[in-house]
């Protein structure tokens, strides 16, 4: 199994899944996100593509049935929840996606975790724009548990520099660890590449490193790998790059 591109696999299946037609028109107001919400929740974990195409439009059904195949064969056993949450100041709703999976491959256990926020508008009916606002996944190999917190803005201004830590919270004792921390380009997550990780080892209980924003306006997607004596964790983190504070706190 891949592993610091499993999670790109999710955040394909979600940006396919989740552009999907509501049955009410213009703004969408807390009670039908709420039923919208149980409605896609009950057909991610109905294990039956069918019921995803229910609701989704015709241009839609193939790639979304395609990429939910792939995800359920990667991680048999999975489980979703979708929240309906407070809307923003601009009247979009937000959904909070949560799925957590197992899988093995070639012998090896694997263990994903993952969250999405969305923002949607509705028009007609049809969701008309969705954004992502906050994505992370956290990948694991092997049986233990490595405890770590994982430290990347949801948001930074354009051109800033900002810090990526990922923390070890416990002591490994007589025990190393390597790591590697990767940007991921759009075709890397768009194709499902496997991008090459340089690994070092690490001191000081984890990986700290500053990066750049870019000048412009958008989406960085960071991989951070570690390794260690148990198995391997994998984190993936999208932080949005927007040009005035405003736009940082939602």
């Amino acid at each position: 199994m891949r592993s610091s591109v499993r999670a790109a696999l999710l955040a394909m299946v979600w940006s396919a899944v989740m552009p999907l037609p509501l049955s009410a028109a213009g703004a969408v107001v807390p009670s039908a996100a709420e039923g919208y919400g149980s409605r896609l929740e009950m057909a991610l974990n109905s294990g039956d593509t069918e019921d995803l195409t229910y609701l989704t439009g015709p241009d839609l059904s193939s790639t979304v049935q395609r990429r939910y195949d792939r995800f359920a064969t990667d991680f048999p056993e999975n489980r979703w929840s979708v929240e309906a949450m407070d809307p923003l100041a601009d009247g979009r709703s937000r959904l909070r996606v949560v799925v957590r999976g197992s899988g093995t491959a070639n012998g090896q256990n694997y263990r994903l975790e993952a969250s999405q926020i969305l923002a949607i508008r509705i028009e007609a009916g049809v969701m008309v724009e969705e954004e992502v606002l906050e994505e992370q996944t956290l990948l694991r190999s092997g049986t233990a548990e490595l405890p770590i917190t994982v430290q990347i803005p949801d948001a930074v201004l354009t051109g800033s520099r900002y810090d990526i830590d990922v923390i070890i919270d416990e002591p490994l004792g007589q025990a190393l660890a390597a790591g590697g921390l990767i940007e991921l380009t759009p075709d890397q997550r768009l194709e499902q590449q496997r991008p090459l990780v340089q690994l070092a080892p690490l001191g000081g209980g984890g990986l700290f490193k500053q990066v750049q924003a870019p000048q412009r306006s958008g989406v960085q997607a960071w991989a951070v790998m570690l390794v260690h004596p148990d198995g391997v964790v994998t984190a993936t983190k999208q932080v949005r790059v927007v040009d005035t504070d405003g736009k940082i706190t939602r």
